[in-house]
């Protein structure tokens, strides 16, 4: 008698992969490497190079997608024994490990091979952008702040932009780059609460795992006041003009409406803030910057 499982379609092995890596997710750093690379042409000539905005998007996303399969593969076994995560393709063998190693190593492939069309320095920077990429999962076994660690992952997306299109370092990038970082790691804190019991059983170190879920979402408050506070300091540097100031203003005011529905004693709409409004956050500060650099003169 054939199963009810067995009976049930299994996605093709690429579709698979790309559930496991959550490829979507694509949007949360994605569009502030493009402020980043939009801006350094805006310095340059004032020109969109296409062929670099196109290499920097291969890149992001390469480099991303390699992060998410080693997360998945270094985490399969926590992952099985959480019933939130139960369902991830590695536990449920929709996956095997096999295809995922392949599928996290064409991707790092990928964005080696853009970064060496870029320029010389992407190429030799590189290596140090997967370290962080590679620790991160790992970082949940021996330290209660494994965000730290996403956050620094992440805040290289602005510096990698950037590098990709001026060749050189830019402290303009690194503000960015650490107001991405200090964001995501404390919208990550929120995220992590919804783990904290299961956490604590089977050993898993968080924030909220050891200093309780109340200190987590103080701590993103927190974090949240200084991504706020980074971006200005960016506008500043960046002598950014009104479209981005607006893009700032929506941007505070998200934060706002996300501690709004996240509260310590209740988690029910934390996917709300961590898809919908970070999500949001993103797209809209990308389009009031882009809208800024063509009112101030940038030609497509």
């Amino acid at each position: 008698m054939t199963s009810a499982s067995a009976a049930i379609p299994q996605p093709g092995r690429a579709k698979a992969f790309l559930r496991l890596v959550m490829i979507e997710h694509s949007v949360f750093a994605l569009p502030f490497a493009y402020i980043a690379s939009l801006t350094a042409m805006y310095q340059w000539d004032k020109n969109v190079h296409w062929g670099r905005l196109l290499l920097v998007t291969v890149c992001m996303v390469g480099l991303r997608t390699f992060a998410m399969a080693v997360n998945r593969i270094i985490d399969r076994e926590i992952d099985a024994r959480n019933p939130r995560t139960a369902h991830r393709e590695l536990v449920t063998g929709a996956m095997s490990v096999k295809h995922a190693w392949t599928g996290a190593l064409i991707a790092l492939a990928v964005f080696l091979g853009a970064a060496a069309l870029l320029n010389p320095l992407c190429l030799a920077l590189a290596p140090i952008a997967v370290i962080p990429m590679v620790v991160y999962p790992y970082g949940k076994r021996f330290t209660n702040f494994p965000q730290a660690i996403l956050g620094l992952a992440q805040a290289m997306g602005p510096v990698g932009g950037w590098l990709a299109i001026s060749g050189s370092w830019s402290w303009d990038a690194v503000l960015l780059g650490l107001a991405v970082g200090v964001w995501i790691g404390g919208f990550d804190l929120i995220y992590a609460c919804q783990d904290v019991e299961t956490d604590r059983e089977i050993g898993v170190r968080s924030v909220p795992a050891r200093f309780g879920v109340p200190a987590a979402v103080w701590g993103a408050r927190v974090c949240h006041a200084v991504t706020t506070a980074l971006f200005v300091w960016y506008a500043l540097a960046t002598d950014a003009g009104a479209f981005f100031w607006l893009g700032l203003l929506i941007v505070a005011g998200a934060f706002l409406y996300e501690h709004s529905i996240v509260r310590p004693h209740d988690l029910s709409r934390v996917n709300r803030a961590f898809f919908s409004v970070n999500g949001f956050i993103g797209i809209a500060l990308f389009v009031c910057a882009l809208l800024d650099l063509l009112v101030r003169g940038l030609s497509v």
